[in-house]
């Protein structure tokens, strides 16, 4: 072996071993992933972290605490966390970071998926978050949910009847739904309006948008609603419904189209926070960013269960094709 590299070698493993290592907890409001090795948006959340230096087992420990989607757990989960005194606690949705700042104000928090961090009551100001939390808010204003509606219009152009399966218990739906509203009246497009509560019964649901004589489903996005993406599209299929949701994993479950933000992207970029406060930022310091990465994703498998052509203009913009 040439000595030169031996050596040089030898210097960086022992600098990266010299190097304290460092402590990540992660909260997330719902449920773990099928393989620990492969933890969804994280993989990427984690590879972020590898380009700064940061690689699991050699200079930074990340542990992951999952809800299961049940929101009683959450105030446990992030004392657990706290007591393992990380140098960082990244909480995922409004319901983790409030549970998080609930058991601390002195371990950086970064928040990801926050909706209206302002008006939830967990900053202060996106420029100035104050206190130990910054990060990465959900917003990108309600336009987007009209758009979505229009994407479902030009996916199925015939579909003049759109049924929203939404969350009244989910605050934020409120002004989401004036969006959607204005894009239907200029599309012509008549709503009805279907309520989905928690442990509900979706069959249910889907009986009352064949009452309505929905020929569309518009998914009014909410952790809930996420949690039970696979029903939602096996029963969307079962009674001929395109749809449109929010997030790729609507898509990826078997729904027509998904338009919005990449979880994986605002998980990069809290890999980003990440890093400066492990070099020695302060999070009130950091001003909140919004989401810099969109995705199309298209089902073409289910546009044919479904009997559609979607148009040629519609699958160049997307950057995603499931067959």
């Amino acid at each position: 072996m040439d000595r030169r590299a031996f050596v040089t070698g030898l210097g960086a493993a022992l600098a990266a071993e010299a190097q304290p290592t460092r402590q990540i907890g992660v909260l997330v409001h719902s449920t773990a992933p099928v393989s620990p090795e492969t933890p969804g948006p994280f993989s990427q959340f984690e590879a972020a972290l590898r380009e700064r230096g940061w690689i699991r087992g050699r200079n930074v420990v990340v542990e992951y605490r999952y809800s299961e989607g049940r929101s009683e757990r959450l105030a446990d989960l992030a004392t657990e966390l706290a007591r393992l005194r990380p140098d960082i606690i990244v909480a995922h949705t409004n319901q983790a970071i409030a549970a998080a700042k609930s058991v601390t104000t002195k371990i950086p928090i970064v928040m990801v998926i926050a909706v209206d961090p302002v008006g939830a009551g967990l900053i202060t100001s996106l420029a100035h978050p104050g206190g130990n939390v910054t990060g990465v808010t959900f917003d990108v204003g309600d336009e987007i949910w009209g758009k979505r509606l229009e994407l479902l219009r030009e996916a199925a152009p015939e579909v003049a009847r759109v049924a929203i399966l939404w969350n009244p218990a989910y605050a934020p739906n409120r002004n989401r739904w004036q969006a959607v509203e204005e894009a239907a009246r200029k599309l012509s497009v008549a709503l009805a309006s279907v309520e989905a509560e928690a442990g509900g019964d979706l069959e249910n649901r889907f009986a009352l948008m064949a009452k309505e004589r929905a020929r569309g489903l518009f998914v009014l996005g909410d952790p809930m609603l996420f949690r039970l993406r696979s029903q939602i599209a096996v029963l969307a299929l079962k009674h001929g419904l395109p749809s449109v949701s929010p997030y790729r994993e609507g898509a990826d479950a078997g729904g027509l189209i998904a338009y919005g933000v990449s979880l994986s992207g605002t998980s990069r970029q809290a890999a980003q926070y990440v890093d400066k406060i492990l070099r020695g930022a302060k999070p009130a310091d950091l001003p909140i960013e919004q989401p810099t990465t969109f995705e199309l994703i298209i089902n073409l498998k289910t546009a044919k269960a479904l009997g559609l052509t979607i148009p040629p203009s519609l699958l160049l913009r997307a950057d995603q094709i499931i067959e």
